[in-house]
């Protein structure tokens, strides 16, 4: 091999090496600010560890703790095994436009006695309008389905995104069921069935 090959060479290698490592930052640099809003929307729901804060606020609860057993059916959203929690809902921040600050569910565990905040929801109707499943966070909701009955009316189709905020989930951050948090010991648990899936914009 002459010089002139081989500082060639090394020249590309290192072009490659160079164009390689700009990549890899602005990747890490795209994540930030989807790393930074959720911390802040972390930091904008702490009130509500306090669970009677969000009844103040119009999170209703439907008190029952749902839980998945990982089954898998035809035509039906695949739920990992694990539970959802017991959610409180607030109806009238529901709109086919998510706001990230603002989460449609308020999502407990149920721990010695008590309820601790573990995570949140989002809910899209599915609209005749609707073009596209909605996204945050660089996530895009699952969907659409029809409502969680008997939570939810099955007529209520929709897009939903669960973010694990104050509970690790070995699953992922937004998977839908995370099988650390349980229900046995809870007076209302609720065991479903996976929610069905509906025809909508792909």
């Amino acid at each position: 091999m002459t010089k002139t090959t081989h500082f060639r060479r090394r020249g590309v290698l290192a072009l490659i090496g160079l164009v390689g490592g700009c990549l890899t930052a602005a990747a890490a640099q795209a994540a930030e600010p989807d790393k930074a809003e959720i911390d802040a929307l972390k930091e904008s729901l702490t009130k509500y560890e306090d669970y009677k804060a969000a009844i103040r606020d119009l999170y209703l609860s439907t008190v029952g703790c749902v839980y998945y057993s990982g089954e898998k059916v035809a035509g039906a959203m695949d739920y990992p095994k694990g539970a959802m929690g017991i959610h409180f809902v607030n109806v009238g921040s529901v709109s086919p436009t998510p706001d990230p600050t603002r989460p449609n569910v308020l999502i407990y565990e149920p721990v010695d006695g008590g309820l601790r905040l573990v995570a949140v929801e989002w809910l899209v109707p599915l609209t005749p309008d609707t073009k596209e499943p909605p996204k945050l966070f660089g996530q895009t909701f699952q969907g659409p389905m029809e409502g969680h009955y008997p939570l939810i009316p099955a007529e209520f189709h929709h897009y939903d995104l669960h973010a694990w905020l104050f509970k690790d989930n070995p699953l992922g951050m937004f998977s839908p069921t995370n099988p650390d948090v349980k229900c046995e010991n809870y007076a209302f648990p609720m065991p479903e069935q996976p929610t069905k899936m509906v025809p909508g914009p792909m």
